[in-house]
């Protein structure tokens, strides 16, 4: 078969990467791709948002199905689009993924139905906002309602904070119109892990936990980013909590969108606090992760593809999935100046990868036979090891043999599962 992945980061890359090891399929395209997607796959020059020319392709091309991996086409509704043109596109429809699109959507959702989250109000008067902000204290977290790219939540320790952070989002319009309402809620402690499962809208098939590492700098200080690191299993998820996850969070979950007449198919993704050996849900992503995808899909034994069908063809309690006992890390190299500004155009070296190693692209680009940053994000150093150490230690060699100026990345991607002690990676 011929298939589509639209998207230009390391999740693109590594999805194309694991579907080129699918026996069902031929051809792959990805819009628009990178430097890496470009080594998988032919890249096609189409912006993941032009939906009209997106489906107009996947049409011409005779695309038999198109995987979407980023968030904004969701929420437009590309996979309605493509419904309507009698193409097969894998994800939620555009009601569904409201759960990412919309935080006070999903807040509501959650206290609805009673799955276990926090304490949060609604603002569309920044000046209300302030007001519940003195009313409450600090610390606060500060969300807006919308599409941010990952970064528009600000966890806030003072009061000022809060206000400056409100001022940014609904005065000075940082993220446009997804800064017209935002959230306000308490600020849950405990140790954050992400649990993503397959679904067909009726049954889930979990993946192995991971934990990604958001804030730019060690030690979880600086402003959050789209992800700086990940790692797999997350040790945090014991089979306990992964009994009260999937019982008290993904699978009443699942069911409150059907019940909302909202029916959630694709990846779900839940950015979980752990305290006291109990899940509660910080955010709902309606697609894979980035980074925790580089983190994950390695360890998939599985064809992917089949996985994928049987969640369109609503067949999933029959689906059987195997993962590597292998542990995975993933480092992700980011532009000097990211989540802010930063310069673009750095030309890239790659040295010779080992065994257990791979590079995955995201902001990358290639020209004239040579590759270039072209993004925040820029690259992901991934390594499989038989312990989560092993996993760390290969990621961290292979970030030694890259080389482009103003590079920077985070030291201490797993620590916080090396400090926990090593354990065994089967079934977490």
């Amino acid at each position: 078969m011929k298939v589509l992945i639209i998207g230009s980061g390391g999740r693109e890359h590594v999805l194309a990467w694991k579907i080129k090891q699918s026996k069902k399929v031929d051809k792959i395209f990805i819009a628009p791709g990178n430097a890496g997607t470009a080594e998988v796959g032919e890249n096609i020059d189409i912006d993941a948002e032009d939906i009209n020319a997106l489906a107009d392709f996947a049409g011409k091309e005779k695309i038999e199905l198109t995987i979407v991996g980023p968030e904004a086409p969701l929420v437009a509704g590309i996979v309605d689009e493509f419904s309507k043109k009698g193409l097969r596109c894998f994800g939620p429809s555009k009601a569904a993924a409201e759960i990412e699109g919309s935080k006070s959507f999903t807040r509501d959702l959650l206290k609805k139905y009673k799955i276990p989250s926090a304490e949060y109000a609604v603002f569309t008067d920044a000046e209300k906002a302030k007001e519940y902000v003195k009313e409450k204290g600090a610390p606060i977290v500060v969300k807006a309602d919308g599409l941010a790219a990952g970064k528009g939540v600000t966890v806030a320790e003072t009061e000022e904070e809060a206000v400056k952070a409100i001022e940014e989002i609904m005065e000075d319009n940082k993220f446009g119109e997804a800064g017209a309402k935002i959230v306000l809620e308490e600020k849950l402690e405990g140790e954050e892990a992400s649990y993503l499962v397959f679904t067909d809208g009726e049954s889930i098939l979990p993946m192995v936990s991971s934990q990604d590492h958001k804030p730019v700098f060690d030690e979880g200080k600086g402003p959050n980013t789209g992800g700086m690191g990940a790692y797999s299993p997350a040790p945090v998820v014991t089979k306990e909590l992964e009994k009260q996850i999937k019982e008290e969070i993904m699978i009443p979950t699942i069911r409150a969108m059907k019940e909302e007449e909202k029916e959630f198919r694709g990846f779900l993704y839940g950015g979980l606090i752990i305290k006291n050996g109990k899940a509660r849900v910080i955010e709902f992503n309606a697609r894979f992760g980035d980074p925790e995808a580089q983190a994950v899909i390695p360890r998939l034994e599985s064809d992917l593809i089949e996985i994928l069908e049987a969640c369109m063809n609503g067949s999933l309690k029959n689906q059987k999935i195997k993962w590597s006992n292998k542990a995975c890390t993933c480092v992700v190299l980011a532009s000097g100046g990211y989540p802010e500004s930063y310069e673009k155009g750095k030309e890239i070296s790659i040295g010779e990868k080992g065994e257990g190693q791979l590079v995955i692209h995201a902001g990358t680009k290639l020209e004239n036979g040579k590759i270039f940053t072209n993004g925040g994000r820029v690259l992901g150093c991934v390594g499989l090891g038989e312990s989560i150490k092993e996993s760390i230690e290969k990621a961290y060699d292979l970030v030694e043999k890259v080389k482009f100026e103003k590079m920077h990345y985070r030291k201490d991607i797993g620590k916080k599962a090396l400090d926990r002690g090593e354990v065994p990676t089967g079934g977490l």
